[in-house]
């Protein structure tokens, strides 16, 4: 009985203090929570291993890989596009005309005319963007005015496409997607019809047509070294080639697909602001790659396996190609109007200047009648329609948005499954 009760006797200060300790514990859980609390608890009791330390197997870089995962700003019910349309020589009223049919006052513009085009061609641009008093009003509509040499065939695309990017995550900071496009490109749906289909679209997805099956590519475009002179003068001149040929590359897997593309405005972010080097890497190597407009977005989203999982494989574009694709699409005529109706696209390329079919798509298509300037829609306040801003917020789809709206949940249901994603 003595020696039992020595024993007893014996267990009951440490008893004492580990109750202590368990009564801290679970005081300390509830003004603290339990996430911090272990972590205070771990650094009181210094003395015994930390489970996570010793389960930590990953090592922690100091590059954010990705920005998905850090939290963003509240998305609100309507996105917001922001948009680059560009022009050459000879392309002033197509560019114009095609900013008037795709204006909206939520949306942000950037117009750019390349040096290609005379200087007092690219001062008349500036002045009908300044003279416009919905744009003046509303400020959303911008113009590289120090112009870039862009050649199509050549990274100035590119380089001319970020640029455009880096101008509007600095000007702005409320829009969801960015959208290039040509003067020879036309909306086949009105603003309202494309935020109302994007109005319940994961803000991440991007959509980019692509593929990694080169086909006749691999030994055209992706083996031949070029110089593109519209890097170094100041005059438009084509691309030449120098030898010898390159290998395919190891360190990443080439992708292809069109120069025409929906980007989100994280996929922006992590291209321009570079925080992770792939970008920066694939930019010095499509320097020197034929037609690279086509793809170094294709190949930066598809060998970061993050942002793999965004991409949609199509462009919302309807274009008409030759078999094998030559470097033009074929220009789109009112023969067309059927084919680019059925393709339920919200963009179509490429068109003539003032083309017939371009009326036709605004009567059947768009609702705007030929004296009016802007696409109507429910912003559209005044006397002519659309001479003044009314509520920005109040969106009115048409059957375009049903047509649209059918496409884009097509393909991003694929998209969530993983089909046709960096295949």
């Amino acid at each position: 009985m003595m020696g039992s009760f020595h024993v007893e006797k014996k267990w009951q200060f440490p008893l004492i203090m580990i109750s202590i300790v368990f009564i801290f514990f679970l005081a300390t859980c509830f003004n603290m929570g339990l996430v911090s609390t272990i972590h205070s608890f771990n650094s009181i009791l210094f003395f015994l291993p930390s489970r996570l330390a010793i389960n930590q197997s990953a090592p922690v870089f100091v590059e954010t890989k990705i920005p998905s995962t850090a939290p963003g700003p509240t998305v609100l019910a309507i996105p917001r596009f922001a948009y680059l349309i560009s022009g050459s020589k000879n392309d002033l009223e197509k560019l114009w005309r095609t900013l008037l049919v795709l204006y909206h006052p939520l949306n942000h513009y950037i117009v750019h005319l390349d040096l290609e085009s005379p200087l007092e061609v690219r001062l008349e641009l500036a002045s009908r963007i300044e003279k416009q008093p919905i744009f003046s009003e509303v400020g959303n509509v911008f113009m590289i005015q120090k112009a870039n040499m862009v050649t199509y065939r050549g990274p100035t695309m590119i380089s001319h496409t970020l640029h455009a990017c880096a101008i509007l995550l600095k000007r702005t900071k409320d829009w969801d997607w960015f959208i290039n496009l040509s003067a020879s490109d036309y909306p086949l749906v009105t603003q309202d019809d494309l935020l109302y289909t994007f109005s319940d679209v994961d803000r991440s997805l991007n959509f980019i047509e692509h593929t990694s099956h080169l086909g006749w590519k691999q030994e055209k475009r992706a083996m031949p070294l070029i110089i593109d002179p519209g890097l170094y003068r100041t005059n438009k001149s084509d691309v030449f080639w120098v030898g010898p040929k390159r290998t395919l590359p190891t360190a990443f897997k080439l992708f292809t697909g069109s120069a025409w593309m929906v980007l989100s405005r994280s996929f922006v972010e992590y291209v321009v602001w570079g925080w992770d080097n792939l970008p920066r890497t694939l930019l010095m190597y499509y320097t020197n790659f034929i037609s690279s407009p086509e793809g170094y977005f294709q190949t930066v989203i598809c060998n970061e396996p993050e942002l793999a999982k965004t991409i949609v494989n199509s462009d919302l574009h309807y274009i008409s190609w030759d078999n094998p694709p030559k470097q033009h699409p074929h220009v789109l005529t009112i023969n067309d109007t059927n084919k680019m109706i059925a393709s339920k696209a919200a963009f179509a390329r490429k068109f003539k200047h003032n083309d017939p079919v371009l009326d036709e798509i605004d009567k059947q298509l768009l609702n705007r009648e030929k004296e009016q300037l802007f696409t109507p829609g429910g912003w559209c306040s005044g006397n002519p329609t659309c001479s003044k801003v009314g509520n920005i917020y109040k969106i009115t789809p048409g059957p375009g948005s049903r047509r649209l709206r059918f496409l884009v949940t097509r393909l991003t249901w694929m998209a969530k499954f993983g089909q046709k994603q960096c295949k």
